[in-house]
């Protein structure tokens, strides 16, 4: 599956914020190289983008619990669904999780990378 069938299929309004957030912890990841001589900017970029790894995980799991909402009350007002409608509606609503924990994990990777390259 391509990227942008799971972009569009996860939701394109979380899929999107979460592409955002992607886009701010890469150029927050840059300034924190750009500027590592200077440990007190280089720390407050590291901070930044940390918290923004944060945020696109919370949001990540909202989305989530958002799309998990509206499948249980379509699945209220239709009744009874086969087992395969049900698994693919729980897959595409662990998308946006997914990919909230893969912001947050590359956050994390880099700050250790760049912790351990100081000492």
């Amino acid at each position: 599956m391509k990227f942008i069938e799971i972009h569009v299929e996860g939701g394109i309004e979380f899929m999107s914020v979460l592409f955002l957030l992607l886009l701010g912890v890469i150029v927050t990841a840059v300034l924190v190289v750009k500027n590592k001589e200077d440990k007190t900017k280089a720390n407050k970029w590291l901070k930044t983008s940390q918290e923004i790894a944060m945020f696109a995980l919370v949001f990540g799991i909202l989305g989530q619990f958002i799309g998990l909402l509206g499948a249980f009350q379509a699945l209220e007002e239709v009744g009874e669904v086969s087992q395969g409608i049900l698994a693919g509606g729980l897959k595409i609503s662990s998308y946006t999780t997914v990919y909230g924990i893969v912001i947050f994990l590359l956050a994390k990777l880099f700050k250790i990378g760049f912790q351990f390259s100081q000492k």
